[in-house]
Formats: structure tokens, C-alpha cells, sequence
């Protein structure tokens, strides 16, 4: 994009898509409002319209990430695991699982009044859990898991079923995961 250049409409959404598609990790919506020369308000409601599209985009802590399947088009394993932990180990609990080479997409609690309320995770590797601690802490928001006691899920993703039965033996060892 020059310098000045502002896209427009149809062909900036078009450029988003690209971008996201391309990039491989998130991106921040001043990141996208800069390579558009749009304010990031813009790029907020761009990306409402592209998810009304059924663009799969999710907002991380990180950025906007496009969502894809794997190379060769096969899906991942999943699992939604149960666990049970203060704040004070949060950290603890995302390395132990991105070190079995599993990836964390969200946090789900279930609120009183408001039922299930998720939350997307995305970190796949130790530096990715450093600078979502690091986001955490440098802003001072408090982890959904507090307003239930410590209690959560994480949806867990793979590219085998092992992987994640390894992460949760982690935990397990770790008396982090909630067991049947």
C-alpha cells in the first residue's frame, strides 16, 4: 500500500482477506488500519462484514487471525479438557500444553446469567504464551477463570489425538486438569 493511498469498500476487505490469509499469525487492527490508510475503526467493521460472510476470523489477544484448515486439508484433533487452577499458574498451564506441540484456542467459563462465555486463546508455542501473559499483565484485565473459582475449559487442537492425550498428562501430573 503507498503512502496516502486509501482503499475503499469492497477492494480494502478483499485486501484484508489477503493479508490475514498471508500473514499466518494475527494481526493487530492498527497493523490492518495502517496498511489500509483506514482508522482501525474501519477495520473493525470490515471485519464484522467479512464475518458475516462467513469468513472464518477471530479476534485473539494478539490480533485477527483467518482461520484455515491444514495443509492437505485435514482437520485437527480436538478436545475440550477441564481444569482447575488460580491465576498464578496460568502460564504454568498454557506451557505445559503448547510444549506437547498443542495448540490452546480459547477459554470457556460458564457464567450464571450469561451461560457459556468464550474467549479466544490461539497460542501455539512458549513465545506466544509470553506475550499473552505479557498482554495480560500490561493491561490488567483479570482471567475469566476468576469469576468461577478457578474453574475453565480449553478447546485443545492437533494435528494427532496423542498429542493432546500428552498434554493432558501433563496437566494431570500437574493437578491442573479436572478429571471425569
Amino acid at each position: 500500500m503507498t503512502e496516502g493511498t486509501k482503499l475503499t469498500g469492497e477492494k480494502r476487505r478483499d485486501m484484508l482477506l489477503h493479508w490475514l490469509k498471508e500473514a499466518g499469525s494475527p494481526l493487530t487492527g492498527g497493523e490492518l488500519a495502517k496498511k489500509a490508510n483506514v482508522s482501525r475503526q474501519v477495520i473493525v467493521q470490515d471485519i464484522s462484514l467479512l464475518k458475516a460472510k462467513n469468513e472464518p476470523i477471530i479476534a485473539t489477544s494478539q490480533g485477527y487471525l483467518y482461520i484455515s484448515m491444514n495443509a492437505g486439508g485435514e482437520k485437527n484433533a480436538e478436545r475440550i479438557v477441564a481444569c482447575l487452577h488460580g491465576p498464578e499458574r496460568t502460564e504454568e498451564e498454557l506451557a505445559l500444553i503448547v510444549d506437547e506441540g498443542v495448540t490452546i484456542k480459547d477459554v470457556i467459563i460458564e457464567h450464571p446469567v450469561y451461560g457459556d462465555l468464550t474467549a479466544a486463546i490461539r497460542v501455539s508455542t512458549r513465545k506466544e504464551v509470553k506475550q499473552f501473559m505479557d498482554h495480560i499483565n500490561s493491561t490488567n484485565a483479570a482471567y475469566l477463570s476468576q469469576l468461577t473459582g478457578g474453574v475453565h475449559l480449553h478447546t485443545l487442537s492437533a494435528p494427532t489425538k496423542e498429542r493432546i492425550d500428552q498434554a493432558c498428562q501433563a496437566l494431570d501430573d500437574a493437578g491442573i486438569l479436572i478429571k471425569d
